[in-house]
Formats: structure tokens, sequence, C-alpha cells
């Protein structure tokens, strides 16, 4: 008889779940996410960190120690991301040494550099999940965003991998140039079997543009990512789901709304660290600030760093009071990324947030429960 693993409301296993509250408690980095190159065969329109011209910065000796030195202070899980991890011609030996650690190990890739010889790897060394992104289901679309046509191949790997037995996740960012695509991206999930968590909000990607914080230049306006927020929505959610919304984030895998005077309540800098490409660790790789270069002051002092760091985050004053508050999804990264501080409204989310309410309900109404609490 199968057994079913037992979840959070977002989907985690409550066995993560645990992990991470006792981590917090303990003060311990228990997932990494390790940045391994800036570089990307593609070159799509609202990234956050691409380049096709760094030379890599750290070795995979370097990577790999401090995978170690990571684990020895409390990392459990483990995400490799780039940039397209891939392109690293020693990602085989990066990996390899990573998960004779027992890490708990994912892995954010676009999937279109996974030959047969990798699949074969990946088969043999399995990740714990692929986070695989799909941004349309026919190659116009693909090489309008992204620069290739490489539909066909990025939806055979996701089907093969899942086929044999790899866990797959699909994230669809949603932009002007493929909102037409989400129906069928969200089709081919379910013709596979496998997940799809879509996002129509693209943060400005301060990263690498500086200053220009609320710029983002491939993305809606904030009435229309609301709108293109609840079509998305419509592919997995029932009307009765609908009508009860408001008590669902944005994007269900996080839990970082907060009031002025708290903490930031999502794990960044609590039991979760970034740590780029060129070395630097920061609470999460949306953050638009410098770090802690971790060669310079250790892996240890760098971890306390940012815990300190993020302890001085408070959010909006505004947000205390905010009727759609449930519904924000609105971070501290993000937060920081529209409006250059942490304690300034970002408009463009609240836009977003009260017009995905508003179109909710003209097209679902409320139930008894969210009228009752309105009241």
């Amino acid at each position: 008889m199968e057994q079913r693993v037992r979840t959070t409301p977002n989907g985690e296993p409550l066995w993560s779940s645990y992990i991470h509250r006792k981590g917090a408690a303990l003060g311990l980095p228990i997932a990494g996410n390790f940045e391994l190159t800036s570089n990307c065969n593609f070159n799509c329109k609202m990234c956050y960190v691409h380049s096709s011209n760094h030379k890599e910065a750290m070795s995979a000796e370097e990577w790999i120690e401090l995978g170690r030195t990571a684990r020895d202070a409390g990392m459990v899980f483990l995400l490799l991301t780039g940039g397209e991890p891939f392109l690293r011609k020693d990602f085989r030996e990066i990996y390899s040494a990573l998960v004779e650690m027992g890490l708990l190990i994912s892995i954010n890739t676009n999937a279109s550099l996974i030959d047969d010889d990798m699949f074969d790897f990946l088969v043999k060394h399995p990740p714990l999940r692929m986070n695989i992104s799909l941004y349309a289901c026919n190659d116009g679309v693909y090489e309008k965003l992204c620069g290739k046509p490489v539909c066909d191949i990025v939806k055979h790997n996701i089907r093969r991998l899942h086929d044999a037995g790899i866990g797959v996740k699909i994230n669809a960012s949603i932009t002007p140039y493929n909102a037409s695509e989400i129906e069928d991206i969200y089709a081919f999930g379910r013709d596979v079997g496998v997940p799809v968590q879509a996002t129509t909000y693209m943060f400005p990607p301060v990263r690498i543009n500086g200053d220009q914080y609320g710029c983002s230049p491939a993305r809606f306006s904030a009435e229309e990512a609301a709108a293109y927020m609840l079509k998305c929505r419509e592919q997995y959610l029932t009307p009765e789901q609908l009508r009860n919304s408001s008590g669902i984030p944005m994007d269900d895998d996080t839990d970082c709304a907060a009031e002025e005077g708290e903490h930031m309540r999502c794990r960044a800098g609590r039991t979760a660290f970034w740590v780029t490409w060129d070395g630097r660790m920061l609470p999460c790789g949306m953050f638009p600030c410098e770090g802690y270069r971790i060669a310079d002051m250790g892996f240890d002092a760098a971890w306390q760093a940012v815990r300190a760091y993020t302890q001085t985050i408070r959010m909006p004053k505004e947000c205390v009071g905010c009727a759609h508050k449930k519904q924000c999804s609105a971070c501290a990264a993000s937060v920081i990324a529209e409006t250059g501080s942490a304690a300034v409204r970002p408009e463009y989310i609240c836009r977003m947030t009260e017009t995905l309410d508003r179109l909710t309900t003209e097209k679902y109404g409320r139930s008894e429960e969210k009228q009752d609490e309105d009241q």
C-alpha cells in the first residue's frame, strides 16, 4: 500500500518543515543555494543574474570545500543553480562530491543541455528534485523570450526525467512575451504528471542593473500581472478554492509577508543562505546587497553576518493594517528591489495584490467565511 507523505498547507513535507523549525531555533544554516555560475546559454529578457562571458570565480575544489564546511555547520538541503549550472564543464565533479556528503540536492536548470550522457548520469545519481524552467510550448515564443528555439528539447527532458523516477517541478515565469502560453504550459504539466509553479511577478534585476529600483524591462503592468496570475490559478484551483483564495499566498513556496516591527518571516537569513557565483553570501539570491565574501571572513562568520543583517530588516508600516496582507507576496527582497528600502511601500506589488483580489472576487465571489472576516 502506497504511503502518502504528510505535508504543510503549501505542500512541503512535514519532516522538512520540522528540520527548518529546529534549525531556526538553533541558528543553523539548514538550506544552502550555490549559484555555480552566472553564465547561461539563454538570454532571457527578465533574468536577474545572466551573463555570457564571466570567468568562473570559484573552482570545483572551492565549491566542494564550501559544501563540506556548510554541511558541517548544519546544511541539509542544497540547491545548485545559476545561470545555467550544466554549463560548467566540472558540474559532475562538483555534484558527485556533494552527493557523497549526504546532502539533499536539488537543481535549477533550463534543461536544454541535458544530453543522453548527462541524462544517464542523473539517473544513476538522482537529485532530490529538478526545478526546470519551461517558458512556452512552441519554439517561436521560446526564441522570442530566451533567444533559443529549444522547446522540444526541454519538454523531452522533462518527460524522460520524470519517467525515470526523478522528481521534477516546472517553473514558469510569465511575461508579456509568453503570456499566451499559460494554458499550454499547465496542460503539459498535467499530461506529464509534474507540478507547475508559475509567477507573473518579475523582480527588478537590481543585482545587474545597479540602483535602478523598480525597473524591470520584461514585465506586465501591476494590473496585467494580477490578471494573468488569476489565469494561472484557474489552471489548478477550483472555483470554490478561488472563492477562498484570500488565504492562498501568491507564491505557494513563500511565507514572507511581515508587519512593521517584525523580523523577516521567510527562511532567508534564518535557516537559508545564498552564495553568489563570485563567493558572496546573501540571505537569498534576490537581495540587492553586496553580501559577505566567504573567502575573506570564512563561512561561519559570513553566516552570522547574514543572520545579523536579516535581523535589522523591517517591513513597511503600511503593511500593518492592510486588508490584503494575507494575499500579499511582498518579501524584504522584493520590497528593496522595488523601492530601494525594505521600509518603503512597494506600490507595484500593492497594486498587483489589490487587483488580484478584486478580479477574483468579481469573477468568483467570496465564501461566507471570507465575508464574515471582512465585516
